[in-house]
């Protein structure tokens, strides 16, 4: 969903470059281009969204940036540290980013096949425990920060599917992109070829398509039905 305004436009077009050089560079394996551009990403994307809405900026809006916000600090703040507190400061940022947005979907539950489709709700659950079962042998001292992230992350999934078709699919992808992360870290011999390519083209996959259903929703706002919790939302 491309936002009105020519400044989102044009921040979109930006991301949309950086984007493309930043997956060049995972396939060519310069290391030095792919950190620079990925600090760039979330940022652009943030500007996306706040050039994309006007103030008062509603719950959903605010939440999904600060979503954004820590997103970015996961993406640059391991670059700090190596090892597993690398690792460490990367589920966590990542876990608040999470967070946020559960708390910025949580108004559209009663729309989500937490409500409305107990098939898909089982499905997901099946995909997170299957994961979780996966990683469990080779996380060792970071089982707990894994199961709590794996619970949020199928917990965003889930809510996702209730704000539109946008965020529903964003919100699969992020469990995938997460997925590869996990399964790249916790289980021996796996190995995805161009491992950082796929991650990060379904990382930024998945947060572009968060936003898009975010400002399809702040755009819908007026022409459909709200129900009272999605009104506290917007």
């Amino acid at each position: 969903m491309l936002p009105n305004r020519w400044a989102a436009r044009l921040l979109l077009g930006v991301l949309a470059v950086v984007t493309a050089v930043h997956l060049m560079a995972q396939l060519i394996g310069s290391s030095g281009l792919a950190d620079a551009t990925q600090a760039l990403l979330m940022p652009l994307l943030a500007g996306v969204l706040w050039w994309g809405t006007s103030a008062p900026r509603s719950r959903l809006v605010s939440f999904t940036l600060a979503a954004l916000g820590f997103s970015w600090l996961g993406d640059t703040a391991p670059k700090l540290a190596a090892g597993d507190p690398a690792f460490l400061l990367m589920v966590g940022f990542f876990l608040l980013a999470q967070i946020a947005y559960i708390v910025a979907f949580l108004p559209y539950r009663r729309r989500s096949v937490l409500h409305v489709n107990r098939a898909w709700l089982a499905a997901y659950t099946a995909v997170v425990a299957a994961l979780v079962a996966a990683c469990v042998s080779g996380a060792a001292d970071m089982l707990v920060p894994v199961l709590v992230y794996g619970a949020c992350l199928g917990t965003m999934a889930v809510l996702s599917t209730g704000v539109n078709p946008f965020t529903a699919v964003g919100g699969a992808i992020f469990l995938l992109s997460d997925g590869l992360i996990a399964l790249d870290a916790f289980v021996p011999g796996f190995g995805l070829p161009a491992q950082g390519f796929w991650v990060m083209l379904t990382y930024v996959a998945a947060q572009v398509l968060l936003v898009a259903g975010v400002l399809r929703e702040r755009m819908d706002a007026g022409t459909s039905p709200i129900t009272p919790d999605a009104a506290r939302a917007r």
